[in-house]
């Protein structure tokens, strides 16, 4: 029997769902906790647990739970395009935050997937929760379009190839052709919306962010509830997020 490819093994797919539970609000983690959240035997967790912590992805703490390790820590020291990318948005995404006073995003893309990784809550009771490491459907979100917008034509030919449509609501985009359009609008424009296309009730605005390069990287958007997203709102957010992605741009530029 031929071995099958290694994107297909289930122990590493566990492994990898095992780490990723780990995150700035869930600093430590029980085996019980762990097996509930991943629908696993807590045996198997524990094997997985103990195999990780051999290899320093994990280590075990003082009453009997775990945290990430030190081999985790020098994994991420090694991840400098993100390292720099976080060094010079964070700044500008607290300025955003404090000039919007709403939820304040940073993502990357993926495939055809919107990756967050920084996020500033709202100090609003009424707020958008999620968690860094969220994926949504780059076609629903601000972030992921004005980033599909930014690819070479040849790439974006060649991910829409591949593009199964997702509609998480009945504003998501799932038509080829106008997606397409609409990308081409963001291209010219250089900033892009989400009307209700991810999340009932949400609306965002994002704009794109290059590096020293001038390749697109990343993407900043501005995610509000729609009883506060008045049109005169929406414009101001809108000019205070270009600003903030060309001075993270600018940033990145001297990094």
């Amino acid at each position: 029997m031929a071995p099958r490819p290694s994107w297909e093994l289930g122990s590493v797919r566990n492994a990898a769902r095992l780490l990723k539970e780990f995150s700035v609000l869930d600093r430590e983690l029980g085996v019980a906790e762990l097996a509930r959240r991943l629908d696993l035997g807590t045996s198997t967790v524990h094997r997985l647990l103990a195999t990780l912590a051999d290899e320093r992805l994990l280590e075990r703490g003082p009453g009997g739970t775990y945290r990430l390790g030190l081999a985790v820590h020098e994994l991420g020291a090694s991840v400098a395009p993100h390292v720099g990318l976080h060094e010079a948005a964070m700044p500008a995404m607290a300025g955003l935050r404090h000039a919007t006073g709403e939820t304040v995003q940073l993502a990357v893309l993926d495939g055809m997937d919107s990756v967050y990784v920084e996020r500033l809550e709202s100090p609003h009771t009424v707020r958008i929760f999620a968690r860094v490491g969220t994926r949504l459907p780059a076609t629903t979100t601000s972030t992921g379009k004005v980033l599909l917008a930014a690819l070479a034509p040849e790439e974006l030919d060649a991910r829409l190839a591949a593009w199964t449509p997702e509609r998480p609501t009945p504003h998501s985009i799932a038509d080829p052709a106008t997606l397409r359009r609409r990308l081409r609008e963001i291209a010219e424009r250089g900033w892009a919306d989400n009307r209700e296309e991810s999340r009932l009730g949400v609306v965002s605005v994002g704009a794109l962010i290059r590096d020293g390069a001038g390749e697109p990287v990343a993407a900043v958007s501005v995610a509000v509830p729609v009883a506060r997203a008045a049109a005169a709102t929406m414009r101001r957010y809108t000019a205070l997020v270009t600003d903030t992605a060309d001075v993270i741009s600018r940033r990145l530029a001297l990094t």
